[in-house]
Parts: C-alpha cells; structure tokens; sequence
C-alpha cells in the first residue's frame, strides 16, 4: 500500500490521481477529513481507506506491514500565519514521527519541503545539504521546513529511501479551497472573471519594477510526476529542488491568464499587504541539476502550457484533477 498524508489537499489530492492514472489504487489517504471544502478534491479517485491525521501512528502500528511507501504532503502551509506552535505540531514534530515510523518500518519516504527555506536567496538556490543550516527562512513556516530538513539531514538512522522535495511556486487545479494562498494564477482567473481586470503587488524593492518581480511557477502535474518518479525509481537519498529552474515575472504570469481566456490584459498595481512586505521575496528560481543527474528527464512545462491547461481545463470548466 501507498499511504498518502495531506491527501485532501493541493498537491496531496493530484498526486492520488497520477497514482491511480499509473494503475495504483492500493492508496491510504490521510488528512484531516473535518474539513469539508477539501472534500471535492477528492471525488472519483481511488483508495483503499481513509485514515484520519490524528489517528494514523495508531493506524501504522497494527498495519505497517502492508506499506511500501509513504507521501508525506500534508502540512500547515500558510505563509502569512506567525503562530510558530501551529508549525511547530504539524510541520516539525509530526513529520519527525514519520521519519521514524518510516526508520522502524523500513518504508521509503518522500516528504514535502519547501522553496521558502531559501530566504532571500542570500545563498542561492542550490539544493546542497551543506547550506541547509545556513539558510534564513522569512516566516514561521519556512523556519518550520528548514527545521525539518536539518533534523533529517542529523539523523544517522534513516528509511531504506528517503528525499526530501523543495517545492517552489507550485500551481494548477484543486487549490480552489486555499483562499488567499492559492496562486496568483487562481486569483488571476477569478479576478478578471468579476471585474475584467487584475491588481498584482506593486514592487517595494527598488531593483524591481512593478510585476517584474521574479518567481519560479512550476505546474503541479510536473510535481506530481517527480513523486511518481522517485517511488519508482529510488535514487540517491537526499534533498531535491522540484521547480522548473526558470524564473518568471508575475506579469507574464498575468498576461498569459489573459491570453488563455483570449482578452487583452488588464493590469493594474496594488500596494503589497504590509503584514508580509518585509517577508515577501522577489526572486527564486530552483537549481535542478541535482534531480536531473538522477535521471528525472521528462521536462517540465513552460509557464505559458501550464497556464493554458490549468485555466481552460480546470478553472473554466470548474473541473478537478
């Protein structure tokens, strides 16, 4: 069996889809099922059961025997929210008890870090280990991954496979519950279907124009596709980068949401919400050599393909993935 953690969620919910699209459906999924907004996100995929989040190392206990790999997805991943207790529980002390669950049972893991731990970017994006304890994460939640990775990174016990996956800016269908943190590709969409414009935040930094600040967007079919990929094949352990290594303007982001919905862009600029201004970063693009010497060589989709699929396949239609 496969269990999947956060499987009501974002990313959670799309990687059971190209589970069952690679013919598994042996899938325990695990979330927090009181929340019903996720709900949707999980119609029509198969899975063996549901798990509730709260129960699962109960769970584990009697059937670790029938699991061959764990997905752990879930986490608390809201960057605006600086109750370090909250990330403390769920994205620190609860991945640990994976990790050792996986140790005991002997289970390959892939866990979800995170592109935030980077910062600023004052070391670059390199997926090194040797600068996971130099990093400076600029919120609670990026501490809280990069916490994580450097108690992986010191444990001399480990599961029989294990890597840990660096999302940057990740987007595309089942984020219709995410509310302020879902894409600026969702809120893009939503945006010129109330007014027929879109704000995007103005730039604060000085070596920016306004819009032309720069983000790695990566599709979350192409995220989906790695995990797959390093299930099945089990390369060296370690901690990867999962982005497209090409950087992006949030205006080009916004000019091809328009494009998709065939209109003439409407831009305009706001100021950036000053509880995250001085958290905000204006530049990340993933460094994927690392992924791609292990022998990941599907490619990734241009901005451009992904927000054409995900706006005319998904949004307009209102469909899941």
């Amino acid at each position: 069996m496969i269990v999947v953690t956060g499987a009501a969620g974002f990313i959670g919910s799309c990687l059971v889809t190209r589970l069952n699209n690679a013919g598994y459906t042996n899938i325990i999924i695990v979330d927090d099922f009181s929340k019903t907004e996720k709900d949707a996100n999980l119609e029509g995929k198969k899975f063996e059961s549901k798990v509730e989040r709260s129960v699962f190392f109960d769970w584990i206990d009697e059937f670790w025997g029938e699991v061959d790999f764990i997905y752990h997805i879930g986490a608390r991943t809201d960057t605006t929210e600086f109750d370090k207790s909250i990330f403390d529980d769920l994205n620190e002390e609860y991945s640990q008890k994976i990790w050792n669950a996986c140790v005991k049972f002997k289970i390959g893991l892939v866990y979800a870090s995170s592109g935030a731990t980077y910062g600023l970017g004052e070391h670059g994006y390199k997926d090194s280990h040797k600068l996971v304890k130099k990093l400076k994460p600029l919120n609670p939640y990026g501490d809280s991954k990069n916490n994580f990775d450097k108690w992986v990174l010191g444990q001399k016990k480990t599961p029989p496979f294990w890597a840990g996956l660096k999302f940057f800016n990740v987007y595309g269908p089942n984020e219709y519950h995410k509310g302020r943190m879902a894409s600026v590709i969702f809120h893009t969409y939503h945006q010129i279907q109330k007014k027929g414009s879109m704000n995007l935040f103005r730039s604060h930094n000085p070596k920016f124009k306004d819009g032309e600040q720069l983000r790695d967007f990566v599709y979350v079919k192409d995220v989906v596709e790695v995990c797959l990929f390093l299930m099945q094949e089990q390369p060296k352990n370690g901690i990867y980068n999962l982005g497209t290594g090409k950087a992006r303007t949030f205006l080009a982001l916004a000019n091809n949401t328009f494009k998709a919905l065939d209109l003439v862009p409407n831009i305009s600029f706001v100021d950036t919400p000053e509880d995250i201004r001085d958290k905000y970063q204006y530049f990340t693009e993933a460094k994927m050599k690392k992924l791609l010497r292990r022998g990941y060589d599907k490619g990734f989709y241009t901005l451009e393909q992904g927000v054409e699929d995900y706006v005319k396949n998904y949004l307009v239609p209102e469909k899941y993935y």
